[in-house]
């Protein structure tokens, strides 16, 4: 799965070429700041809400550990995908089912997948909530009534107000604090975003934040959620107060798929106090598509922009199960097949959320959803080096 609300990202391709005609009206002034300024903010007077991605290993390992990592354990990682996040939903609620669904130790997401991991994290009393934000219909009105006027003079095609409307609506305080109540005992909630103006991979510890119980924290949560689900220049971006050198400013935050389609967390935080054999399932939810691309500019455009997302997203998985081998962790991979038909449309469309959320609980319920290992057809020799390839995939593939 990769951005949210268009699937091919058409949308995106058509406007990224009028916003670059229009640069000079498209943005609000904003304060400066300068790139050191940016690497130490602080956001509601913390250095310890977010890490980057990029930072160096020794901050992971400065990073307090979850006790719960010190025993057996289960990472649920979840990517974007925008409607194709019906699938991660209708697995989960499958997987409740057959009454094998783990509490997870760490729970992370991006974009849509942020959308469903505060659920996913808080466990099976929320999924009647995952249920309704991807086969109600509610996801469809994200996308009504595209205003161009936005894109030319503001900073998103569609307004942002229904996507934080929305993230509000099942967010509340009690929400939030329930959150708080389960980072108390050792797990771990993180919703990955990307800096725009830092051009880095935000790493938000949202169990930490909920942990402040105040009303701006309820706010800086909800805002991370819909900033990480916010597709750049479709939506526009969540502004984000930070502080460095007694100087107040706003960060740029968007679509934490634009530089990591999915988060494996950094080694040093992995085996942070941990023994080989340890860590229970490391879960991924992965989209890979075929699609066969008309001889049209717009198109070509749109296609290649997902091309980027999927190869980055392959190396971001062959380099995990690499990893989980060699450390001997337990690798669990579940994708949309290529055999199941494309959205009809560019956005939420209700009756394709529909079928692909039946399809996903109906393979979670007859425990046919896991792979072992990434496709092999997919796989580089050097990847596969010293490495088992044996599959148990769902039938049909």
């Amino acid at each position: 799965m990769n951005c949210i609300g268009l699937r091919t990202s058409v949308a995106l391709a058509m406007v990224s070429a009028l916003s670059l005609l229009t640069a000079g009206c498209s943005s609000l002034p904003r304060t400066p700041h300068s790139f050191a300024e940016a690497s130490s903010a602080r956001v509601l007077d913390l250095s310890d809400l977010r890490r980057y991605a990029d930072e160096p290993a020794a901050t992971f390992r400065q990073y307090p550990a979850p006790a719960v990592l010190r025993g057996p354990r289960t990472y649920l990682a979840l990517s974007g995908g925008g409607a194709d996040g019906a699938y991660g939903a209708g697995v989960l609620i499958g997987w409740t089912e057959t009454g094998k669904r783990p509490s997870f130790s760490i729970v992370s997401g991006v974009s849509t997948g942020a959308l469903i991991a505060p659920f996913a994290f808080l466990g099976p009393g929320h999924d009647a909530t995952l249920r309704e934000l991807y086969t109600s219909g509610i996801a469809e009105s994200l996308l009504d009534a595209p205003n161009p006027f936005n894109a030319i003079f503001g900073a998103g095609l569609f307004g942002n107000a229904r996507l934080r409307e929305l993230v509000a609506k099942y967010i509340d305080a009690d929400f939030v604090a329930a959150v708080a109540a389960e980072h108390a005992k050792g797990r771990r909630l993180l919703v990955v975003t990307t800096n725009l103006d830092s051009q880095r991979t935000a790493i938000w510890d949202m169990g930490r934040i909920a942990s402040l119980r105040t009303p701006a924290a309820l706010n800086l949560f909800r805002d991370v959620v819909a900033a990480s689900a916010s597709l750049p220049v479709v939506f526009p971006p969540m502004l984000v107060t930070a502080e460095a050198n007694g100087k107040r400013f706003e960060e740029m935050h968007v679509d934490g798929g634009v530089t990591a389609p999915v988060l494996t967390l950094p080694e040093a935080y992995l085996l942070h106090d941990a023994k080989p054999g340890q860590m229970g399932n490391l879960q991924l939810y992965i989209e890979r598509e075929f699609k066969l691309v008309r001889n049209a500019t717009v198109e070509i455009a749109a296609r290649s922009s997902s091309t980027m997302t999927k190869i980055q997203t392959r190396s971001i998985l062959y380099s995990t199960y690499i990893f989980a081998r060699r450390n001997r962790f337990g690798f669990n991979l579940t994708y949309i097949e290529g055999d199941q038909p494309a959205s009809p449309t560019s956005g939420f469309d209700t009756a394709y959320m529909r079928a692909l959320f039946q399809y996903g609980y109906d393979r979670a319920r007859g425990n046919r959803v896991w792979s072992v290992s990434p496709p092999p057809d997919e796989l580089e020799p050097a990847a596969m080096s010293g490495v088992s390839t044996r599959r148990h995939l769902a039938s049909g593939n």
